[in-house]
């Protein structure tokens, strides 16, 4: 346990000393305050609307940002040691290779958490304090749930970053690899799911597509997000949430198991590679 947590304490230092934090808290703070005051601007209000739609743009924002954030974070993860000479000499240690990537995991999820806790957590102040008669409970429930899932989301593409990183031999592959997945999850899965279900009369079963959103951790999120609201319209390919058999415990399972999946199969090619 010592040897994970020398690790992460050794990531997490390299993330405060390249700005990573900072740069990332700042960034969602300022996001966050100006959709919070400004999300409305488009149809003529400006100020403060609501909690619920708050949440709703807040999590269209992240569903964006998060998996690019978290692919750029870690993309090097395994093959910038191996080109820095590094990582020969981590495997001489008495380390397994499931320690490094915990220890990797641990230390970029930390800076991850903290990040969204302080960018958004910022947010939650501010609305706090200067809001009038906001209701705090809720409130404190919309941004615990919020950055929770959040969260959640980053550790799944931090995992999913190590897996490019213990697969390909040059960091240019990975950065590259790293924005074809981002591509994948965030904008072609869901409009691949739009032509089914265009195409689902007499095609694809309408039973089955709603099912598919779970093959996208994205869409998961963006589901918890919505369905912690009543009224919460979906659009798009998330309107086939509405039909999902499922509680809403059962799409936090589902985010999480996406994050152990992610990290499994990580250490599965990172045990496969050569040093």
């Amino acid at each position: 346990m010592n040897q994970i947590w020398n690790i992460a304490r050794k990531e997490f230092s390299d993330g405060l000393r390249n700005r990573w934090l900072l740069a990332i808290s700042l960034l969602f703070a300022v996001l966050a305050v100006g959709i919070a005051w400004l999300g409305a601007a488009a149809s003529g209000q400006l100020g403060f609307t609501s909690i619920p739609a708050t949440i709703a743009s807040l999590a269209s924002l992240a569903t964006f940002l998060m998996p690019l954030i978290a692919l750029l974070l870690a993309y090097d993860a395994i093959v910038g040691e191996d080109e820095g000479g590094t990582l020969m000499l981590l495997l001489t240690y008495p380390l397994g290779r499931g320690q490094i990537l915990l220890g990797k995991f641990v230390g970029h999820g930390l800076i991850l958490a903290l990040a969204v806790l302080i960018g958004f957590g910022c947010a939650m102040l501010a609305i706090a304090v200067l809001v009038e008669d906001v209701e705090i409970g809720l409130l404190l429930w919309a941004f615990g749930r919020f950055m929770i899932s959040s969260t959640l989301l980053g550790w799944v593409f931090l995992a999913m970053a190590y897996v490019l990183s213990s697969k390909v031999s040059e960091k240019s592959s990975a950065a590259g690899l790293a924005l074809g997945v981002w591509f994948l999850f965030v904008l072609v899965f869901d409009l691949v799911l739009l032509a089914l279900l265009v195409l689902s009369e007499g095609t694809f079963s309408p039973e089955l597509l709603p099912w598919l959103l779970l093959l996208n951790p994205a869409d998961i999120y963006r589901l918890i997000n919505l369905a912690g609201f009543e009224g919460g319209n979906a659009m798009g390919v998330l309107s086939l949430g509405g039909d999902l058999p499922v509680p809403s415990a059962a799409l936090w399972i589902c985010l999480m198991l996406w994050v152990a999946a992610a990290l499994s199969l990580a250490y599965g090619v990172f045990r496969r590679r050569m040093a």
